[in-house]
């Protein structure tokens, strides 16, 4: 029963949304935009449940991805972005605090939850702050938002990577659950940080940038073709990646970092952000769709890392996705319709 139900959610809720749209009119567009990227990801878990291929076969996808497809669209976009654009380090602060409170929110009701148990609490807090933003997040931001929301999108991903491979490692050392020194942990991290390919295909741009470096056509067309095919492929690897993790167990914390990553944590960016000074209408929603994504696919990849929390996280990326329809359906709607301000009323 409970795998026909987690089976039938994702459909059940795509359905849903289309009888929204043909209720309310003003929904179309925003459903428009919507649906392809949760289509594709129901589509990626509809294709897992029917064909038994295995996780094995997701291996050379997430290379192409992670290695290929993302990393030069984030190469081709901002290699043509003014380099002063990239230097915004208020938006950085006030996104990377943002994220920092969220983790710290959910690292505290996985304290509680885990009556202590500092490993567990850490990928709790993951769940509860880091977004879907290497899959879901350059995609669904510049459909929503255009080319401009490139360089936020970045940056965002940058930081907010450094923050959580800076704070998971120390953490695991602190629980005991990493034998690693002070000295070599740091080590690790530093190496993380600069040797992941969205964070290495951004530095090239920003050096290309400075340079005013163009790529010859034949390369220049090859990396078109990859960031065209960048979302799509991630999108439906993450709904294969989703269904081949099964709904095995259920707690009662769930629900609440599943809140604090789609609600608590969108609304905390936005209102620092407003707080901080005017970043103008792009740059502020992109940061709130980034911070309203579902909880990220690393979740269940670090919790595999530390052997703690792994049956939860696979069905916490699991609900998480699923709630994220309706959520970022939202957010998406509270955009395209104008209908609430970028910048609060402090």
């Amino acid at each position: 029963m409970r795998h026909l139900l987690a089976s039938s959610l994702p459909l059940a809720g795509l359905l849903a949304l289309i009888g929204v749209g043909a209720l309310f009119p003003v929904l179309s567009d925003v459903l428009n935009l919507a649906l392809p990227f949760f289509g594709l990801i129901a589509l990626g878990y509809f294709c897992a449940r029917q064909f038994d291929i295995g996780e094995d076969g997701l291996k050379w996808m997430n290379v192409f991805i992670v290695y290929v497809a993302l990393p030069a669209l984030f190469f081709n976009l901002i290699s043509v972005t003014p380099i002063a654009d990239l230097a915004n380090w208020h938006f950085i602060l006030g996104t990377t605090v943002s994220t920092y409170c969220a983790f710290s929110l959910a690292l505290g009701v996985g304290l509680i939850a885990s009556r202590g148990r500092i490993a567990e609490a850490t990928i709790q807090a993951v769940a509860g702050a880091y977004s879907n933003i290497g899959y879901m997040g350059p995609g669904i931001t510049l459909a929503a938002l255009g080319p401009q929301a490139v360089v936020p999108t970045a940056l965002i991903f940058v930081f907010d990577n450094i923050l959580l491979f800076s704070l998971v490692p120390f953490l695991m050392a602190l629980s005991g659950t990493e034998s690693m020194g002070f000295g070599a942990t740091f080590k690790l991290v530093v190496r993380r940080i600069l040797t992941h390919p969205f964070n290495v295909a951004t530095f090239i741009a920003v050096g290309a940038d400075a340079i005013h470096f163009v790529p010859p056509v034949a390369i220049g067309k090859m990396l078109l073709f990859l960031q065209n095919a960048a979302a799509p492929t991630a999108l439906f690897t993450m709904g294969v990646t989703v269904a081949l993790r099964p709904l095995r167990r259920l707690s009662p914390e769930m629900p609440v970092l599943i809140l604090i990553k789609l609600v608590v944590h969108p609304l905390v960016v936005w209102s620092i952000l407003s707080i901080i000074g005017d970043f103008g209408r792009i740059w502020t929603f992109t940061a709130v769709l980034m911070a309203s994504l579902p909880p990220a696919l690393n979740v269940f990849v670090l919790a595999q890392q530390y052997n703690s929390y792994v049956q939860r996280a696979s069905a916490i990326i699991m609900l998480g996705t699923i709630a994220s329809v309706a959520t970022v359906t939202l957010v998406l709607f509270m955009i395209a319709s104008g209908s609430v301000p970028y910048r609060l009323p402090f």
